[in-house]
């Protein structure tokens, strides 16, 4: 007890440091060494619109891979998604419901750990996960490290940030493997997250070509705990080129089970872009279209 008061007493005591990178719109506040008892510290960024916190309360939305959303400057390719402008311009022209954006870093050597949908590996047959493997040997994070953001940095966000809090305006996006934790985080904590963007999702879980049946055991995995239709909203896209060229078949099959489940077209869509490249630089350029899906004013 007195180890879960201490932490709760760290996460209000926190001391933002404003403008840990540069944002060409809005203001960005860096939360050092988030605590955590259940993964390691790491950066949080919250991203806030211009005009906060008038226009508020705000919805908002959880992205991952957090050093690679603002600022190409500070990222290890110097390449960098734009939210700030493209969410800054969305609202301006009041497409969009008012949003925040809580980008939480990556730990480099634990970001496969912590993005891989943890239960789909035991999905897979036992004599997969007896073979020798550097997945069946690996430690897997995914279900800490969403306890961390349901259960200690949502709290924190919803008690010093004017948000509504509620399900219904609480979000997850992410890329490639971010895709996939935040598919995961939607359908193991359904009632804290109304929608999720998979962009460039890697269905494969492992290098493409891998004989390990992870992508079948991600789909069992899909196939069972999807919430039920007409109250979540799923988005999904992919790329043509570089490693997004191995999606499409996996795309189409997760496709199958969506329509099989009874997601319509008002609640899921899939995506495709042709030249889009695994990379930031093309994640910018589409990023207009998952947002407008997530946060549209006439969105059903």
């Amino acid at each position: 007890m007195l180890s879960r008061i201490f932490a709760f007493l760290s996460l209000v005591m926190l001391t933002p440091l404003v403008q840990a990178m540069a944002v060409s719109a809005g203001n960005l506040v860096t939360l050092p060494d988030f605590p955590s008892q259940n993964i390691e510290p790491r950066p949080v960024h919250v991203w806030l619109p211009d005009g906060y916190p008038s226009g508020g309360p705000y919805e908002v939305l959880y992205m991952h891979d957090g050093q690679m959303l603002f600022d190409d400057k500070t990222s290890w390719n110097k390449q960098e998604w734009g939210v700030d402008e493209v969410a800054s311009k969305l609202m301006a022209a009041e497409q969009v419901r008012p949003f925040i954006v809580v980008g939480i870093e990556n730990i480099t050597a634990k970001r496969h750990a912590e993005y891989f949908p943890q239960k789909a590996w035991g999905l897979m047959p036992a004599e997969a996960r007896a073979q020798k493997h550097p997945l069946n040997n690996a430690e897997l994070l995914a279900d800490n490290y969403l306890k961390f953001i349901v259960e200690e940095l949502k709290p924190y966000i919803d008690e010093n940030y004017s948000v509504v809090g509620k399900r219904s305006s609480t979000h997850i996006a992410g890329s490639s493997m971010g895709g996939l934790i935040s598919l995961y985080a939607l359908m193991e904590y359904p009632e804290v997250f109304a929608s999720a963007a998979a962009v460039s999702t890697h269905w494969p879980g492992i290098n493409p070509g891998d004989p390990l049946p992870v992508a079948e055991s991600i789909r069992d995995y899909l196939r069972v705990n999807l919430p039920k239709p007409g109250s979540h909203r799923i988005y999904f896209d992919h790329g043509t080129e570089t490693l997004d060229a191995h999606y499409p078949e996996h795309q189409k099959k997760v496709d199958a089970i969506m329509r099989e489940k009874g997601y319509s077209d008002a609640r899921w869509t899939t995506r495709v872009f042709t030249g889009h490249a695994h990379d930031e630089r093309s994640w910018q350029s589409r990023l207009t279209i998952p947002l407008l899906f997530l946060f549209a004013t006439d969105a059903p």
